[in-house]
């Protein structure tokens, strides 16, 4: 089960992991982007992880909700809306939750992921975020329906987002800038799918 403290600490954990690959993250989208997608993402989840020492939070939901409203105001270009609105969907089923369980938490995670796709009218193999967390929210409802706990169905959901990131180098993106480039998108790894799999992979390290 995880609490307001966890879920905080999911998005500092995830903040310093960012921040950690930040220029990796800019190399990549540099190959088929606007090389801004590391110093975006540094900037929006910098300021997400302050909120918890800026303000008292009541809920969980509520929590989550405000870190979907900073991503959408200080992440530029198409990841801070997509970002933002994953968090600001996945605070609704998470309303007047204390404690998240696998079971409240996959709800949370499809509701997250399937305003991603409402945003940005994605598909698998488009070659972006969604082909990590796809078969993140994926492994993560198989593992939960088979009775695992939330850490154990994060570290399930971590593994295939991993899988879902490497399968987007040999890809030819059909979304965003990238798609531009047509089949010179070819062999190269789609920046928000790395982002979106830190995204996870903190998750896995903090919501236990």
């Amino acid at each position: 089960m995880a609490d307001l403290t966890a879920f905080q600490s999911w998005i500092t954990t995830c903040a310093t992991a960012i921040a950690d690959r930040a220029d990796d993250l800019t190399e990549l989208d540099r190959a088929i982007g606007d090389a801004d997608h590391g110093s975006n993402m540094k900037r929006g989840m910098s300021a997400c992880a302050q909120l918890a020492e800026q303000e008292d939070f009541s809920s969980i939901d509520a929590y989550l909700k405000k870190v979907g409203m900073t991503l959408v105001s200080t992440v530029g270009g198409a990841s801070g809306p997509l970002y933002g609105t994953f968090f600001l969907r996945l605070a609704g089923p998470l309303a007047a939750s204390e404690q998240v369980g696998a079971h409240e938490f996959g709800q949370a995670l499809r509701a997250g992921v399937e305003g991603i796709v409402a945003r940005g009218k994605a598909e698998l193999g488009d070659k972006t975020m969604y082909d990590a967390l796809s078969p993140a929210l994926d492994a993560f409802e198989e593992a939960a329906g088979a009775g695992s706990d939330l850490a154990d169905a994060l570290q399930a959901a971590a593994r295939a987002a991993a899988e879902g990131r490497d399968a987007t180098e040999p890809m030819v993106a059909r979304k965003g800038r990238a798609s531009y480039l047509g089949e010179r998108s070819v062999g190269h790894q789609d920046p928000g799918a790395t982002s979106a799999t830190l995204l996870v992979e903190a998750a896995a390290q903090t919501l236990t």
